[in-house]
């Protein structure tokens, strides 16, 4: 079973909330909340997929990827 979880974290991306959305359009704030973000500093694993690095593309001054 190991096996299966290391081939599972190769496909994840680590996503970390690090700057507040305060001030910042509700568009934004939304993108933050659909990637299931709620709390500062708050770091969420994700697929690794275009898609998902096209999200956190959107916002980088409030998200980052965490290596």
């Amino acid at each position: 079973m190991a096996k299966k979880k290391e081939n599972d974290s190769a496909g994840n991306i680590r996503i970390q909330y690090y700057r507040s959305s305060i001030g910042y359009s509700k568009k934004q704030k939304e993108i933050v909340r659909s990637l299931g973000i709620t709390k500062l500093n708050q770091t969420v694993e994700r697929e690794d997929t275009p898609s998902m690095r096209g999200i956190v593309a959107k916002v980088p001054h409030l998200l980052r990827i965490v290596e």
